[in-house]
């Protein structure tokens, strides 16, 4: 993480304050294998048909895929799991996300990057899967087929995602009301007849009540009262090269130890302004595939 050092040098005619940003180099895998395809969300549209489609909740954890042997991030490099959690796992691949439960992103994110285990730690963690990889037949098929493998494994630690149907739009989001109201993040819509695929695709929905996505780091504003010595906000540059700042949700935390230039910044807004640029954009998290 990169660490904020305040130095401050003394001149013949005044004293200069200067900032001077460190980052530290992220861990070395010897064993990074290329990043897998994954099944990517499209956003759902306002007036969308949720009957042909199987729903669950949106899981706010760390996404990784199980081959059959090895345990990977999304970006290819190795999940240090403990052996016995390694050990419950069948020999077909999954796809899901390590979860421990509502509001604790920041906990699992903590627990499953270490590369010594903590087997306390990993005890709270739940791998939580909603897709079989290269599987054969429909969705609806492949969900029979994930309680299955749940049920034969019959470890605590491996669950399939509840998935549920809904007839009408009225009825989707008085769940989705629900589910925000107890902390969250949404919901997930995958078309039941879908054939198993890669790459952001209409099979596969989010709805949320609020839109976030992810803008890369250019600088950093200073702080000023109480956060002096800190960052501000960040400056974020999107993906089409506009400019917006993100001063909303920096914990002090943050503030003292800002995600690194050129990191990737995971954020939330409302709606987009005429200019193209976020509104009400707040932070959420550094993102980080591991």
């Amino acid at each position: 993480m990169p660490i904020i050092r305040s130095l401050r040098t003394g001149l013949l005619t005044g004293c200069l304050s200067a900032t001077l940003l460190l980052v530290a180099a992220p861990p070395v895998y010897a064993d990074v294998a290329p990043s897998p395809a994954l099944l990517l969300a499209k956003v759902a549209s306002g007036d969308l048909d949720p009957a042909p489609y199987w729903v669950s909740e949106k899981l706010d954890g760390v996404r990784a895929l199980w081959d059959g042997a090895q345990l990977r991030f999304r970006s290819g490099n190795p999940v240090h799991a403990p052996a016995w959690f390694i050990a419950g796992l069948p020999p077909q691949a999954l796809d899901g996300e390590l979860w421990i439960a509502r509001n604790r992103f920041e906990q699992v994110s903590g627990i499953v990057r270490r590369q010594q285990p903590n087997d306390a730690d990993w005890r709270q963690v739940r791998y939580m899967i909603f897709e079989l990889p290269d599987a054969p037949g429909s969705f609806t098929a492949r969900i029979t087929q994930m309680r299955a493998i749940v049920s034969a494994a019959n470890v605590p630690w491996l669950h399939a995602v509840e998935q549920f149907r809904v007839n009408d739009q009225a009825t989707l989001m008085h769940r989705l009301d629900s589910v925000v109201q107890a902390g969250g993040e949404g919901l997930m819509l995958h078309l039941a007849d879908a054939p198993y695929l890669t790459g952001r695709q209409d099979a596969l929905l989010k709805l949320k009540p609020w839109q976030d996505t992810e803008a890369t780091v250019v600088g950093y504003t200073p702080g000023t009262g109480k956060y002096r010595g800190m960052a501000g906000a960040l400056k974020m540059q999107m993906p089409d090269g506009k400019h917006f700042l993100i001063g909303s949700g920096l914990s002090d935390a943050v503030r003292r130890h800002p995600p690194a230039i050129g990191s990737l910044v995971t954020y939330r807004y409302q709606a987009l302004t005429q200019d193209g640029v976020p509104r009400f954009a707040r932070y959420l998290r550094l993102r980080e595939d591991y």
